[in-house]
């Protein structure tokens, strides 16, 4: 009988430590290899201490599959200040040879620290042109300099002075839950055809779920009533309002008023459930939408323009046959949505991503016009490769990829034709051959030009969603009980977890 001795605590932590050791190097090997890669970045705090955690992503130029790994969960001390979040990105960077040139982009929320943050320390090329024009123009002259000022000055004031981060996304699905948060609450609760229904219709829903939350006795009922638990909605997330509303209007509305008598609550009238009804209809697609972009394995950048498309046309949709209690709410979320997202919305990037998709191409697009604006953009860059940034590889016919159910039922395009294209073909060729071929991922491997655009302009996630769940996962970690953990013991024990370093032999992240 084989005996099995468990580990000290020191020998587990330098076998630990080892381990971490690996992790980070070939992490590191991976990362340099690959041509372009994005980041997320985020704030969290746990057992009053606050960390900044960063994840990387980049897609398998072979296998054209999405990968992931996380890079930082490092502590973070003082203010929240734009500055200080400047520079231990930087840093975080730096450590990894992530230089601004190989990011395409880092996403976040909307906090005014980080948007301030990569508003003042972002790359700009145009910027840089300008001071090489200076610096000719200036040759032959004498430049005095204050040496008092530059021998005084703070080191982490010229520390910050070179500071350079690169671009920036805003977190898409954070500003969706700002749509809908902000713009739509705001219009029900000053529209005098919605204001009193909608704030006596959430507040008797309110009672309901304060009720079945603080009384085993009361849950029960619910459960008598109807086989199934109220949702209980979380403040930071608008999706779990959305499935507690719909929750509550899944029952019949005699249900409903029998519960509230139970509770000893006021009753719903058909005024009230009339207007649940309503709003959660037209909030359906806006909170399928929600799911689509805070996916992480099969959503890409390019995904972003066309569900905006999407959603907009189908919450107009729903404009015909509404009560005056809603009417108008459609046409007040597409307008909220083209604000907020005036800066992406058929920007050069987001239009190179989605094209560059396969899954997309061209079939969310209905006007001619726009069409011919995308697919020149598209010819243009291809143009701009060079011939040795190309690998023509062509593998055995694609197979379809799976879909979601729920997607499949977001994204309904007409069928088009499927074509084969040459290895070595003209770019207008290329790409006609492409916007013609299956909608499948692999089918970029016929297409080299496309397939480098595609790595490129679909690396960055639409959201910041893949570091909060960095930080669901450190909370498993940083529990109450183990709130002595080191601040590097802490980092390094989530970090192989998240990148499931013991689960996989050959050390592959993500």
């Amino acid at each position: 009988m084989t005996k099995h001795v468990l580990q000290s605590r020191k020998t587990f932590t330098k076998d630990l430590d080892e381990a971490y050791t690996v992790m980070t190097r070939e992490l590191k090997k991976t990362i340099e290899v690959q041509n372009h890669v994005s980041t997320t970045a985020d704030l969290w705090s746990s057992n009053n201490r606050s960390f900044l955690g960063v994840t990387v992503h980049w897609i398998d130029s072979v296998s054209l599959k999405r990968r992931k790994a996380a890079i930082a969960c490092r502590r973070f001390r003082g203010r929240h200040t734009y500055d200080r979040i400047a520079t231990e990105i930087e840093d975080i960077f730096s450590e990894y040879g992530l230089t601004p040139e190989k990011i395409t982009a880092c996403v976040t929320d909307n906090g005014s620290n980080f948007v301030k943050a990569f508003r003042e320390y972002q790359h700009v090329e145009s910027e840089e042109e300008e001071g090489e024009g200076e610096e000719e123009s200036g040759e032959g002259e004498v430049h005095f300099v204050d040496l008092h000022s530059v021998l005084s000055a703070d080191d982490e004031d010229a520390q910050l002075g070179l500071c350079v981060l690169p671009p920036h996304h805003r977190c898409a699905a954070h500003t969706l839950n700002l749509v809908a948060n902000n713009e739509v609450d705001k219009w029900l609760a000053t529209n005098p055809e919605s204001r009193a229904v909608y704030r006596s219709a959430t507040a008797k829903c309110s009672s309901l779920w304060t009720k079945s939350s603080r009384s085993t006795v009361a849950a029960e009922c619910v459960e008598e009533v109807s086989d199934r638990k109220l949702i209980v909605p979380t403040v930071t997330r608008w999706n779990s309002f959305y499935d507690a509303y719909s929750r509550i209007t899944e029952m019949s509305l005699t249900d409903i008023n029998n519960l509230c008598t139970q509770f000893q609550i006021k009753c719903m009238n058909d005024r009230e459930y009339l207007f649940l009804k309503e709003y959660c209809a037209i909030m359906k697609p806006f909170t399928v939408a929600l799911d689509i972009i805070q996916g992480e394995e099969t959503c890409f950048y390019g995904t972003l323009q066309p569900t905006l498309e999407i959603l907009m046309a189908k919450t107009l949709a729903m404009k015909n046959g509404l009560s005056p209690m809603t009417t108008g709410l459609p046409e007040v979320i597409v307008g909220a949505i083209k604000t907020r997202f005036a800066a992406i919305i058929d920007s050069k990037t987001a239009l190179l991503a989605s094209v560059s998709l396969p899954k997309f191409k061209l079939r969310w697009v209905k006007e001619e016009a726009r069409r011919d604006h995308i697919t020149l953009l598209l010819t243009t860059e291809c143009r701009t490769l060079t011939t040795e940034e190309l690998a023509a590889v062509v593998p055995d016919p694609p197979q379809p990829a799976a879909v979601a159910p729920s997607e499949e039922d977001f994204f309904s395009f007409e069928e088009q034709v499927n074509g084969s294209a040459d290895a070595s073909m003209s770019v207008e060729t290329e790409v006609t051959s492409y916007l013609n071929s299956a909608p499948v991922m692999e089918s970029l491997h016929l297409f080299p030009r496309i397939k480098k655009i595609a790595l490129r302009y679909n690396a960055p996630t639409p959201s910041s969603a893949p570091v909060e769940r960095l930080f669901s996962l450190g909370s498993l970690v940083l529990t109450p009980k183990r709130n002595r953990l080191s601040d590097g013991r802490f980092q390094r024990l989530l970090l192989m977890r998240f990148n499931r370093f013991f689960s996989q032999g050959d050390g592959e992240m993500g």
